[in-house]
């Protein structure tokens, strides 16, 4: 595999990402920032939907969430009371691609984004051998 995953000592051990992504493959993909076109207009839906495409397109790509270094996620508004909703979409997900996306990630929270309908948008980068 051309990523391996860690939390070094002295970092936090965070539940739902990892701190540092080791990558050693000869590839690199670059997803596009995937929102929800059709999705509910809540973010835990929306959130799903989101990382379902960058699923779709990793897989396009040849590769799979265990290649993922980086995802950055955007959000409308973000407020700390939103994380459930945030981790409620990604738990399902994770349940439809029957994967878990757990590399380095960084929440921004934006005034709006693209439409006025997208809550949550979600980048990523993949290394693949």
């Amino acid at each position: 595999m051309a990523v391996t995953l860690i939390n070094p000592e002295g970092l936090p051990a965070i539940d739902v990402y990892h701190q540092v992504a080791v990558a050693t493959g000869s590839r690199t993909i670059y997803v596009a920032g995937q929102v929800a076109w059709d999705a509910e207009p809540d973010l835990a839906t929306q959130t799903e939907q989101a990382y379902v495409n960058v699923h779709t397109a990793l897989k396009g790509a040849g590769a799979t969430f265990a290649d993922l270094v980086k995802v950055t996620v955007y959000v409308v508004d973000w407020t700390p009371d939103k994380m459930p909703q945030l981790l409620d979409g990604i738990a399902k997900a994770a349940a439809r691609t029957g994967e878990t996306p757990a590399p380095p990630a960084t929440l921004i929270g934006v005034a709006t984004l693209d439409v006025p309908e997208h809550l949550v948008e979600i980048e990523a980068i993949a290394v693949i051998d």
